[in-house]
């Protein structure tokens, strides 16, 4: 899979599109794998490279949501656990459990939440991913060996999903290209294009690398820009009334031994409403994350002052080592693209259920939602799309769907594990040379043949595409990462067949980027 591939389906294609998708992170990757397997012709188109924005900056988790639990959205958590059940199933080499322990320290705590999270496994059915049980403080201590123990009295122990997002979304953007879309990174929809009769037809689009600039024309064009869909609904209808609430999220991300042990802390009630969690991560320690209302969403987020200083003070009720800034190897920041709700409130309560609309122009937005429920969404999403679109009606296909790389023993490949069925490939790239198989760093696990390999088969066309999103080094370990870049680059010249200059300007423009990872 590589994008001279890409353009060669894209030209060989003639006439209209079945379905256009604009925006190539979860939600629209996701809606392409579900049209292309229905049989539809699929085209999807990416401002910046697959999962740049929301898809790439989670807390890693595939769960049900403990907290909607909470709101009384019992649909809603009925759905991601089903979902969480399929991902698990479909991409097992990506997707797998976690123990997640709910610290007590007043006498309440423990059958509250021991109740809230049986009601929770309840609710998983046969999906469930393991029985929640109180623990004493020994059993909690025992799970948690870090955890502060002044006052401590135990815990509730329960098992949720963990991933890697944008390791799943590239597998993602695989089985879409295998099942016979085209998908096009660093490709802008500059404007939408309308019939003589005022019904969206198409986009303009520009490309970022060459400059090039075509129209594509499409039976129905699909919004799923996420925190930015407002700005291609304004595009449609000037006068759109905004439907997105911003909000930014943050994470920190500390050496391991902060977090030893196997299981992850879930602190249900912070200061500002929000869950929290710490947890292990490819061999660090994650906390997060804070919900901010911010004005716009911008492209690079930053983490604000107030935000990583509320985790520090969050983490350190809970830590016997309290973190500092210091510590800190890496923070991100998200934008999540909720709904707006009627009545305003804060961003904590509103509902991450996902929303349709329909323009009058014809253009279908879909924003909302959450990584979890992403291929119930994109069923959803192309439901509505082919009755728009006047398309012959196909059943939905997915639920039993093997994501690209699926493999049931990947754990066998070691740091290669999130690479599933691929993974020998880089072997054999490794064995070919061995230089290839050398870590780039001594703090992080990447080795050169993963970076031709992103290159080569992954559609990866910068040196952040490489560092942030096919491995994650950028968000483990921001200095690290800054070190790694120039031989990244090097190793990539040749495979993309860039100019001499090429290799100077990418890891400078990688520095910038880098610069918003670090305190």
């Amino acid at each position: 899979m590589n994008r001279a591939d890409m353009y060669r389906r894209f030209h060989a294609h003639s006439g209209p599109w079945d379905m256009l998708i604009v925006g190539g992170g979860a939600t629209g990757v996701g809606v392409a794998i579900d049209a292309a397997t229905r049989g539809y012709d699929v085209l999807l188109i990416e401002q910046h490279d697959f999962g740049k924005g929301t898809s790439s900056r989670s807390t890693k988790l595939v769960h049900g949501g403990v907290r909607y639990l909470e709101q009384g959205n019992i649909s809603l958590v009925m759905e991601a656990l089903r979902e969480r059940g399929l991902l698990l199933r479909n991409a097992p080499h990506l997707v797998h459990d976690r123990a997640f322990v709910v610290p007590n320290y007043d006498w309440w705590e423990a059958p509250f939440y021991g109740l809230g999270l049986k009601v929770y496994n309840l609710l998983a059915g046969k999906y469930g991913f393991g029985v929640s049980r109180i623990l004493s403080k020994e059993e909690t201590l025992e799970r948690l060996p870090t955890i502060k123990t002044d006052g401590l009295r135990g815990g509730v122990v329960y098992f949720d999903g963990q991933f890697d997002d944008t390791r799943l979304l590239i597998h993602m953007v695989a089985t879409a290209y295998e099942k016979g879309a085209t998908l096009l990174n660093y490709v802008q929809a500059t404007s939408l294009t309308k019939d003589s009769e005022g019904f969206i037809d198409g986009v303009a689009a520009r490309d970022a690398e060459s400059g090039e600039q075509f129209h594509a024309r499409a039976a129905v064009v699909i919004n799923a820009t996420g925190p930015f869909a407002d700005n291609l609904r304004r595009q449609a209808d000037a006068s759109a009334v905004p439907m997105i609430a911003p909000s930014q999220g943050i994470h920190l991300v500390f050496e391991r031994s902060f977090l030893p042990g196997e299981s992850a802390i879930m602190v249900p009630h912070t200061s500002d409403g929000r869950v929290m969690f710490a947890i292990p991560w490819h061999d660090h320690a994650l906390i997060g994350t804070t919900d901010t209302p911010v004005a716009e969403a911008l492209l690079e987020p930053v983490a604000m002052e107030q935000e990583i200083e509320f985790i520090l003070s969050t983490a350190s009720l809970y830590l016997a080592r309290k973190p500092t800034r210091a510590d800190i190897l890496s923070v991100f920041a998200g934008i999540r693209p909720l709904v707006r709700s009627s009545d305003g409130g804060n961003t904590a309560a509103l509902s991450r259920d996902h929303t349709i609309h329909i323009e009058p122009s014809g253009l279908l937005t879909i924003c909302g939602g959450k990584w979890t429920t992403y291929r119930h969404m994109a069923e959803d999403c192309v439901n509505q799309a082919a009755m728009l679109a006047r398309l012959p009606e196909k059943p939905c296909v997915t639920e039993y769907l093997n994501l690209h790389g699926f493999h049931p023993a990947a754990e066998k490949f070691g740091p290669l594990r999130v690479y599933g069925s691929d993974a020998p490939f880089i072997q054999d790239l490794m064995r070919a040379d061995p230089a290839l198989a050398q870590p780039l760093h001594p703090a992080l696990p990447y080795t050169g043949a993963e970076v031709v390999w992103a290159a080569r088969s992954e559609m990866a066309r910068t040196v952040e595409d490489v560092l942030a999103r096919r491995t994650r080094a950028l968000f483990l370990n921001a200095k690290a990462a800054v070190a790694m870049a120039p031989r990244v680059a090097e190793l990539m010249a040749p495979e993309l067949e860039c100019d001499a200059g090429w290799p100077a300007r990418n890891v400078e423009s990688f520095k910038e980027v880098a610069r918003n990872f670090m305190v």
